[in-house]
């Protein structure tokens, strides 16, 4: 005859069970440890700067007051803004051009970076 049906589901869960099992010790043994890396930095860091253990982060800051941004059209503004929002300054602050801008306005490299920015935006605006 047979198993009874409940020794059958017995058997057939502990079957399932123990191929779950051997399924994740497979895939565990065949998983290679992962080394642990940390990219390097793109441009090492002039002896006397400033290193701070963040990392870059872009912001959104919505208007600069020295050059002005007010005064450009709208959408030559949001390509200068998002221009700044986006690049890091290159004092070493780890902040994009734009906050560096707001937070450290006696910032020279920030202030020289965003007259680009905004020259270069202004150039293409002036031809059409």
């Amino acid at each position: 005859m047979g198993l009874p049906p409940r020794a059958s589901l017995r058997r057939s869960g502990l079957l399932v069970a123990i191929m779950f099992a051997l399924l994740g010790a497979l895939v565990w043994a065949l998983n290679p440890p992962q080394p642990r890396l940390t990219p390097a930095p793109l441009h090492p860091l002039p002896p006397g700067c400033p290193k701070f253990g963040r990392a870059f982060v872009p912001t959104n800051i919505t208007g600069v007051l020295d050059p002005p941004t007010d005064s450009l059209p709208e959408n030559v503004k949001y390509r200068v803004l998002y221009r700044l929002n986006m690049e890091a300054c290159s004092c070493g602050c780890m902040q994009s051009v734009a906050a560096c801008r707001v937070s450290n306005r006696d910032c020279p490299a920030s202030l020289q970076r965003t007259k680009e920015i905004v020259d270069q935006a202004e150039a293409p605006a002036v031809k059409q």
